[in-house]
Formats: structure tokens, sequence, C-alpha cells
């Protein structure tokens, strides 16, 4: 079961990185600041799935909570961005 599921994560990553390369030559008429506002929306939605993941698999209740509060912070921090 959770070889599987963490074959599903992997094409998905594999899948997003695909589209991730596909916009690489219209990030060059990007400035740099919106370059990095990417970035760091990658990167986070990247931790988001991390969490999620071992969210997943956590089973004690005091790591259960620190995980979700990691993943509030994050987030927030996506929406802050979208904004």
């Amino acid at each position: 079961m959770a070889r599987g599921w963490e074959s599903k994560a992997v094409a998905d990553q594999i899948e997003e990185g695909k589209q991730a390369q596909a916009p690489a030559n219209s990030q060059s008429s990007l400035t740099p600041e919106e370059r990095e506002r990417q970035g760091r929306l990658s990167s986070l939605q990247l931790s988001k799935a991390r969490l999620l993941d071992q969210l997943d698999r956590a089973k004690h209740p005091a790591h259960r909570q620190v995980l979700l509060n990691g993943l509030r912070a994050v987030e927030k921090e996506i929406e802050d961005l979208m904004i």
C-alpha cells in the first residue's frame, strides 16, 4: 500500500518537474523578484507535500500536532505569496 502511494508521489514530482522545465523559456522575461517569488513558492509547495506525507505516516499525537502547525505555517506563507 505505502509503496504504491510513494510511487504515485514520485510520478507526480516527475510530472511537476517537467511542467517546471516547460516555462523555463518564458522565465527569461521575468524580473529577478518574480523569479525569486516563484522559486520560494515552489519550495513551499514541496515542503507542504513533504509535511502531508509525514502527517499521513505520523502516529504519535504530539508529532502530528507539530506537523499540523508546520503545515498551517507553510499554507499561510503560500497564501501570502499568492496575493
